[in-house]
């Protein structure tokens, strides 16, 4: 449970770092530092001041994308972290909906134009492939191909492997406890932000 609450965590919109950052807020090159500002104690509550201070330093750890650039780095197909962004979009919700390039630039808060030549770049790599939807024949989707797929199956290897070395030593009680609540909070997270964007709408 754990090693899947961590990968929903870091692959869901909330703290997805593309996802998160508008036209107006660009995410900073992978060389230049990501400066956070001081954590606000929360005043008279220890525990919520703890798990505010750990989400700081997390935020600060999927800004930098180093599980991304890991991957990336280890597998060396030559891609980008806005590649497996795109195939991320995908693998995450297509279960659920029909995705086109249109949901993909949405879901990423990119340029739809942006979008199309990720995905251009990825269907001439035999990542993705159009097909044409069974709701509406005139619609192009985007699916991930066998060999999107063994690239994300190699990601989620090394996302496990960051885990379980984060995690050395816990007990199991531990680890399942930590899955668990970690979940719940998560999902409160995402609770809270539906409601947000529901208000901003």
């Amino acid at each position: 449970m754990l090693m899947a609450s961590i990968l929903l965590f870091e692959q869901g919109a909330l703290c997805y770092a593309p996802a998160m950052m508008s036209a107006s807020h660009p995410k900073p090159a992978a060389d230049e530092p990501v400066t956070e500002p001081a954590a606000v104690p929360f005043s008279g509550d220890p525990p919520l001041a703890a798990i505010g201070q750990a989400m700081t330093r997390m935020r600060l750890l999927i800004g930098r994308r180093f599980i991304g650039r890991m991957a990336l780095k280890r597998i060396g197909t030559g891609l980008e972290l806005s590649d497996l962004d795109a195939i991320g979009v995908i693998k995450r919700i297509g279960s659920q909906q029909e995705v086109t390039v249109g949901t993909i630039a949405e879901q990423l808060r990119i340029d739809p134009s942006r979008g199309s030549r990720i995905v251009a770049d990825l269907v001439r790599q035999g990542l993705l492939e159009r097909a044409a939807s069974q709701e509406d024949g005139r619609r192009s989707l985007v699916k991930v191909t066998a060999a999107g797929r063994q690239v994300l199956d190699e990601i989620e290897a090394i996302k496990r492997e960051i885990i379980a070395e984060a995690t050395a030593g816990w007990p199991a009680a531990d680890v399942e406890a930590f899955g668990r609540l970690y979940t719940r909070f998560t999902e409160g997270l995402e609770a809270r932000f539906d409601r947000f964007e529901q208000d901003e709408s």
